[in-house]
Parts: C-alpha cells; structure tokens; sequence
C-alpha cells in the first residue's frame, strides 16, 4: 500500500450540495463501528498468528492504520469489508508523520509497536482538532511498563529494555473528564505482552475497550474485571489469531436516525439490534423525541411527536460522538436544550456553522444551549472534524433550498458511504467539485 495514491489530499475541495424538505424514510445498513475498528487496529499488531477483522467501517481511518500496521511490519491487506492482518516477520519501529498526523489513536497503535518492538517513534495524534487530545495518560502506562520516553513538542520516542514490557500498575483516570478510553487500551496492549499480571486502576469500560479484551481473551491472554475499580491483566508471549466481527456503528447509525426524523421521517436500521445503543445513548435519544424500537433483527429509528427539548444531556463517552448532530437536531426542538459536554473541554466547532443556517445556538465551555424551532435556510459553510460535518449535513436536510458544505475529507474519515445511504432514504444531494 502507498498512502500517496491512496489517500485524499486533507484540503480535498470538494462539497456537499443538498436541497433540504425532503422527507427520509427506509431501511440503512449501519457500517462496523468506527471507533471499535480503530482500537482493534491497534491490537492486531499483538497476535501471532493470522487475524481477519470482518465487517471494518470502509472509511480513511481504516486506510490510514491499515498503511500504519504495513509501513511498521504487520501486513494488513483490504479485502471487500475485511481487513486481513498477517504477523510481523520484521518491525519498523517510526510511525510515519504524514500518517499518525491523520488519526486520533496514533498513541494506542504506538503501545502496540512498542509492545512488540520494544522501541517507537511516533508523531503526537491527529485526527479531530476541536480540542487538544492529551496523551499524558498513555504515556504514563508506557512508563510504567518500563519505557524511558522523550518527549517534544510534536513527537515522543519510547524504549524498553530487555525482552519487553513489564508488569506494572497504572492509573488511566484523567483529572477531569474520567476514566480515559484510549489510555486504557493502550495499558491493555502493554499489560498483554508484559510478564506476570498487570493491573489497570479506573479502567474504562465503554464498547471499545471490551472488544479489544475479547480480542486479547480470546486469543489467550488472562483478564479479570474488579468491577469499575481495576483490571487485570495476565501477560503472555503467545496470543492466537482468528476471525472478531467489528459491531455496527452506533454513531452512524445515531447519525442516520437524526437525519431522518429531522425530516419527518424514520428509518429502519437494517443490522443493528437495540443491544447496540449504550443505556444512556436511549435515555438521551428518547429526552429528543427519538424512539428506538426493536424490529425485524434491527432497530426502527422513529420520532412520532418531532423534536423535543432537552433540559440539560449530559454527554458521556457513549454519547460525546453524537453531540453536534443531536445539536443540528434540536434546533427544530420548541423550547431551549442545553447539553454539558464532559469528555473533551471544548466541543463547538459545529456551532458557529450551524448559525450560519439561522440557528440559534450558543457554546460557552464544555456546554451548547439551543433555543428552537429555528427556521432553518441554505447556507454555504464547512465543517473541521468529523461530527461537525455530519452536523451540517443533519441542519442542510431540514432547511429551505441548497446547501453547499465543505469538509468532505473529514467526513469520510468517519463514515464510508453515509452520503449514497441519506441519498437511498429520499434526500436530494450531491457532491461537486468546488
């Protein structure tokens, strides 16, 4: 693979046109998740023998660790929605800048090489810029699994003596925001190639982290849960390959429900069970109005009574994801919303894009407070990370005439086909080159 051919320019200057008024309504096929892929990416760097992830999200992101894992010496070949993984012979241990610059989870991939390789180098993560994505948490798990870390302002080196990681005991609890997902997976990386058993305090426990433990368990590295408090984790020098099906989407699929009901319409998530939407996900889709109901194998995604305010959502991990597009949402909402952010410092870069439509939507912190029903009107204007696009994508559905959105490259970092699926459901769009 060359990422030169492969990969889009990230000032890739094509748009979204879209017509809004169009009434969504029909069945969706949610793509693997995104955020599960990324992490089991990661992992697969661990396993001995060959490992085929079935049903990967066919976004860039899955371009890019794809590239990452060749590049570094795990060969990962594409094949229709699989990613076929074959063991490292030989590492590289420097994950390229034009690549880890791409993505958020570059950190993780790098415990990953550093667990096998006992050495990496790595550029510090890209991927979103709403806020900055501390690291601190990760490398605090390399250091403890015995790593002497240099660190600038824009690369870390990490290196560990002898045969590789040790034991050890970390804390993935962040100051403010709780348990960090991606600091845990990375100490899970380490503790699963290190010798004895390590312990893993505060771990977090969304979906990401228990695919990549089934992943680790399967392939026969000991993990015991000591309920929210710690986790252990029992290293080993072998671990086995096999077949791990990614699970649907949650977000696409949050995504793909919110477009349709902003239009008056529902639609039938074809491959995604209910099971799929974390507790507090349903708890804050139903405050909105938005009804999940189970139905022929999937999820019937409905809003029989319109947008509903939302008194104050709080946005957890399972939820952080799906903030700007339940902010798109709730502009047609009759009443004031407020929604606390309380994952990431900052997350409004959907915000002043969404007023450009009419939107009377305001941001101060960690908090967006939306008064509605705006009436919504075409406007021209861009989104910089990938929510944010699909959050103009959402307001584009529902306003008067045609839309022009800028930031496609963003928004196929996270979503492979969303754009022919809205299209299927009835909306009248297009993508022109600007």
């Amino acid at each position: 693979m060359n990422d030169q051919n492969l990969l889009p320019s990230l000032t890739d200057t094509r748009a979204i046109q879209i017509t809004g008024g169009r009434r969504l309504e029909g069945n969706a096929f949610v793509q693997g998740s995104k955020n599960v892929a990324l992490h089991l990416y990661a992992a697969a760097q661990l396993v001995d023998e060959p490992l085929a992830l079935a049903g990967i999200p066919l976004i860039l992101d899955t371009q890019v660790c794809a590239e990452i894992l060749t590049r570094t010496g795990t060969a990962a070949q594409l094949v229709g929605n699989c990613l076929q993984v074959i063991p490292a012979a030989a590492w590289q241990h420097t994950i390229p800048d034009e690549l880890g610059g791409r993505i958020r989870t570059t950190a993780v991939m790098a415990a990953g090489l550093l667990a096998r390789a006992g050495r990496v180098d790595f550029p510090l993560p890209g991927g979103d810029a709403f806020c900055p994505r501390l690291i601190d948490r990760h490398l605090a798990a390399m250091e403890a699994a015995g790593a002497t870390l240099t660190v600038t302002d824009t690369h870390v080196q990490a290196r560990l003596p002898g045969r590789g990681p040790q034991s050890f005991t970390t804390d993935v609890m962040t100051q403010k925001w709780g348990p960090s997902l991606g600091a845990t997976v990375t100490a899970m990386l380490l503790a699963a190639r290190a010798r004895g058993t390590s312990t893993i305090l505060n771990p977090n426990a969304e979906p990401e982290v228990l695919a990549v433990a089934a992943l680790l368990e399967e392939g026969g590295v000991g993990i015991t849960w000591e309920g929210a408090s710690a986790l252990h984790i029992g290293g080993t020098d072998r671990i086995t390959g096999g077949t791990v099906h990614v699970p649907p989407d949650r977000l696409e699929a949050v995504t793909l429900a919110l477009a349709a009901a902003i239009t008056g319409g529902a639609v039938h998530l074809d491959n995604t069970p209910v099971s799929v939407f974390p507790a507090a996900l349903v708890a804050m889709l139903a405050d909105a109005g938005i009804e999940l109901v189970p139905e022929r194998g999937g999820t019937l995604a409905r809003c029989p009574a319109g947008p509903q305010p939302v008194q104050t959502a709080t946005v957890s991990a399972t939820c952080t994801d799906v903030q700007p597009q339940l902010t798109a949402f709730l502009t047609q909402a009759p009443g004031s919303s407020r929604i606390e952010e309380r994952i990431y410092t900052a997350r409004a870069t959907h915000v002043e894009p969404l007023r450009a439509f009419g939107a009377s939507v305001t941001a101060e912190g960690p908090t967006v407070t939306v008064h509605g029903p705006s009436p919504l009107t075409a406007a021209r204007t861009a989104g910089h990370d990938i929510r944010a696009v699909a959050a103009l994508v959402i307001a584009a559905l529902a306003a008067e005439g045609t839309s022009t959105i800028h930031g496609i490259y963003h928004l196929q970092r996270g979503y492979g086909h969303l754009l022919s699926k809205l299209a299927a459901l009835g909306a009248e769009l297009t993508v022109v080159q600007q």
